[in-house]
């Protein structure tokens, strides 16, 4: 690892920030109309600006792109598409000299099906990877072995005409599953993971990483008692199921521990994305001992539900369960809704866009930030003849998939494409992104970029923040309140109305409060009352001996 990624802090990683990169709407340097490894070496100071800490880049590994990168057939080289290792090398030479951290995108449950892995895995049963993916023989009336459904729609397993035998997979039928039960296959994939560790990478963000075992005896999934509708749409009938059989397998535990062990010799970290049945429970599972995850996210706060009650009770449960493992929270990615959209509607402001800034940054944990959201970008409506994602298209006109939230990155709202690419963008440009570029939002103070910056660089002022423990307070709905604290330090105090309308509310642990600066939220406190405008928020401090 190089030296400009080490750090004297050992938990530098719990006081971070992350800002999520999907190359292939960042920035187009080549004019082919997709975004490239160059593209985000040249933006990387707007990305330090932010105040940020670790930049995770979404897959850019050798791929047939039919899941845009999440479906690898090589994780030792970068796909053309993208650029080269020269460039990769260049992006974290870069990253490294202005204070970043680089972190990658580990997909490990499944490969692309023009892999190698599996080209030879599918030649017959007795070949050297014979057994590197998850093979069945039919039931005797020639169905698959189990229940076991894809998360994209329709059975788990496809037939093979090759070994006569139905394979796995949890997504496209173009993403075999790998057999995690085969010790050559872990072996593979620390040694893949090796080879970027060696090039400077700081850390690996595991994608699906509940999914890497399934049950030997191939068990049917029982139904489902509460329908999870957290990681599926309700037209899916995959949250018709309880999860127990084809992933979260206790052997999962002692792989993290593996690659935890690795992790360590250079000291990087792991963030992991954990979608199951019940995923504060794996998140806790996951983190706690200081022997596998450095951190794990799940899409509890990525779903519609936008209420105070909903928050508090996705950190206090994880509070609850975790000894010592740490989450991280985000509110976007590049698999859900935007969140202006999500939580806001059509109409959204960007006074709401800083509300969920600022809440997002009080919560304990790491914060996760997903490009775009920096802007206020609103969900793009891209028409049925323009899709790319092969999920929306399957579950099309109720569920649109995500090419919504992948809409190109609008850096100058006046130039073609808003300065994404001199080419034909692979999805259009929202029209309305044009007049949230970074460009005039750089030029306004009062833009949400601009607070953005303001208050990241705040909140590094504020180790009640970045480290401290949490508490939540009863308040009426739609109010989050909050305290953080940390030992010997006065504590911080934090209301935000997560509505377009006023609230009043008593809370005499405000009375006598010094209000901190909320970077514009408004919001007051006096004589043990506070007063939040829509979308406003309050930050006041007391002393430590008053909790």
């Amino acid at each position: 690892m190089t030296q400009t990624s080490k750090t004297d802090n050992p938990n530098w990683w719990k006081e971070a920030i992350i800002y999520q990169v999907y190359p292939r709407s960042f920035l187009d340097t080549n004019g082919d109309g997709v975004g490239d490894l160059p593209g985000i070496t040249e933006k990387l100071d707007y990305i330090a600006r932010l105040g940020v800490d670790i930049v995770w880049l979404s897959p850019f590994f050798k791929s047939p792109m039919k899941d845009f990168g999440y479906d690898i057939a090589d994780y030792c080289d970068v796909d053309p598409l993208f650029g080269t290792l020269a460039d990769f090398d260049k992006l974290v030479a870069k990253a490294h000299s202005l204070g970043l951290k680089i972190m990658i995108d580990q997909v490990m449950s499944h490969t692309a099906d023009t892999h190698p892995w599996f080209v030879e895995s599918r030649k017959s049963r007795d070949n050297p990877k014979s057994d590197w993916y998850v093979w069945a023989d039919p039931l005797p009336d020639g169905n698959p072995p189990n229940n076991w459904l894809s998360v994209f729609g329709g059975p788990a397993w496809q037939w093979d005409t090759r070994r006569k035998q139905y394979y796995m997979h949890n997504f496209l039928t173009s993403q075999p599953q790998l057999n995690f039960h085969n010790p050559e296959v872990q072996q593979a994939h620390l040694d893949a993971q090796r080879f970027w560790l060696e090039r400077g990478v700081d850390g690996v963000r595991m994608d699906a990483c509940v999914f890497h075992f399934h049950d030997r005896q191939l068990r049917s999934n029982p139904p489902a008692l509460v329908r999870d509708t957290s990681t599926v749409t309700d037209v899916n009938p995959y949250g018709m199921q309880a999860h127990i059989y084809d992933k979260t397998q206790p052997e999962n535990v002692a792989f993290l521990q593996r690659v935890r062990a690795q992790l360590n010799e250079f000291g990087a970290v792991s963030i992991g994305e954990v979608s199951s049945d019940d995923a504060l429970a794996q998140m806790a599972e996951y983190t706690e001992g200081g022997d596998k995850l450095h951190m794990a996210y799940s899409f509890n706060l990525l779903t519609p539900q936008f209420t105070a009650s909903h928050i508090r009770k996705q950190v206090e449960e994880f509070n609850e369960r975790v000894k010592d493992g740490w989450a991280s929270w985000s509110v976007g990615n590049h698999d859900a809704i935007r969140v202006m959209t999500r939580w806001g509607g059509p109409d959204a402001t960007p006074a709401l866009a800083k509300l969920v800034l600022a809440m997002q940054l009080s919560l304990k944990g790491t914060p996760c930030l997903y490009q775009g959201d920096e802007l206020a970008l609103s969900e793009a409506d891209v028409p049925f003849e323009l899709l790319q994602d092969p999920y929306g298209i399957t579950f099309w006109p109720e569920f649109k998939g995500r090419d919504g939230c992948r809409t190109p990155m609008p850096w100058t709202g006046e130039a073609p494409n808003a300065g994404f690419t001199s080419g034909t963008p692979w999805l259009p440009v929202a029209e309305p992104h044009r007049a949230a570029s970074v460009a005039r939002q750089d030029a306004d103070p009062a833009s949400m970029l601009n607070f953005q910056r303001r208050f990241i660089a705040w909140r590094k002022t504020m180790p009640q923040l970045t480290r401290g423990e949490i508490a939540f307070f009863d308040a009426p709905e739609p109010v989050l309140a909050l305290r953080r604290d940390v030992e010997g330090m006065d504590s911080v105090l934090a209301a935000f109305n997560l509505s377009d309308r006023e609230v009043s509310f008593d809370w005499p642990e405000t009375a006598g409060a010094a209000m901190l600066d909320a970077h514009g939220l408004p919001g007051q406190a006096a004589g043990g009352k506070v007063t939040l405008p829509p979308y406003g928020a309050w930050f006041g401090s007391v002393p430590g001996s008053a909790r």
